[in-house]
């Protein structure tokens, strides 16, 4: 049987830190998903003067302070990539790869800094598009799959795909040299369409196309639109109130992927709020 947290959040930045610490202040099981290394924005900083109490800070002094902060509560990090979200009543099902971790609310802060969709990305989601290629890939067994990879871990997940499938094509959204099964077929050239009619069909390239039955979009993360299945989004930002709830009960957002302005002193008090109502909302669920 999986462990059930109280918490999840979604993002390691400001916002998800300082919702991490105020659950853990209030005595609640979390876990933060997200980088080990805080965001490069932080990091490159020169000087912060607009933080109260720390005036003329560096990036990577706050960034210090932030990790000194988590690491004095035992909060720890898990660096793994959620793939899809789901309500499931009781609680939210997150999926990493083949793992499926369980919350009973979550609190995304996952930032602005997710890359924009390709075009037909969206629209065939669920219908031959997917995030998670060690999930979905025994559906398309003896069939012609297209890996769209965006960091080198895309490549351990097309060598798996490769196991299961009857053939791999390797669309490399990076330059190097690729670790990738001999029998994968890698095209380097610029996606322009996911094109299908009612599901996938093909990809179509700068300089050609590819029939496919399956795509997996192999992305660092995620806009929280394609994370969560219904959730409401305005102006490419995730829809809040006052409380930092989203339209779907449990679900809380903070920090820059709620809207401007892009500032740390913000995250980290939306973060404070969605812990704190996430809180609240346990409370009253329990």
């Amino acid at each position: 049987m999986n462990f059930r947290y109280d918490i999840a959040i979604v993002g390691s930045g400001p916002a998800g830190l300082s919702a991490a610490v105020n659950a853990k202040i209030r005595n609640k099981s979390i876990i933060v998903f997200g980088k080990k290394e805080l965001s490069n924005k932080l990091i490159k900083a020169p000087k912060i003067k607009n933080y109260l109490g720390l005036p003329d800070i560096t990036g990577v002094q706050l960034k210090e302070k932030f990790e000194e902060h988590i690491k004095s509560m035992g909060i720890n990090i898990t660096p793994e990539n959620i793939n899809e979200i789901y309500a499931m009543g009781e609680y939210f099902g997150l999926m990493v790869n083949k793992k499926m971790y369980e919350a009973k609310t979550i609190i995304l802060a996952t930032g602005i800094e997710y890359t924009k969709p390709l075009k037909g990305e969206e629209k065939f989601l669920g219908r031959g598009v997917g995030y998670c290629a060690t999930c979905d890939a025994p559906l398309y067994r003896g069939k012609i799959v297209t890996v769209i990879g965006y960091n080198r871990e895309a490549e351990r997940e097309a060598n798996y795909v490769n196991e299961l499938v009857g053939k791999v094509y390797y669309i490399p959204m990076y330059k190097g040299i690729l670790e990738l099964d001999k029998d994968i077929e890698t095209i380097r050239d610029n996606v322009v369409e996911i094109y299908g009619n009612g599901k996938v069909e093909k990809v179509i390239l700068g300089n050609g196309e590819i029939t496919t039955d399956g795509v997996f979009v192999l992305k660092d993360s995620i806009s929280p639109s394609q994370l969560v299945p219904g959730i409401v989004v305005e102006d490419n930002h995730v829809k809040v109130d006052v409380d930092m709830n989203t339209n779907i009960p449990g679900c809380f957002a903070a920090g820059d992927c709620v809207g401007k302005p892009y500032q740390y002193m913000k995250a980290v008090g939306q973060g404070q709020t969605a812990a704190l109502n996430a809180v609240l909302y346990l409370d009253k669920v329990n």
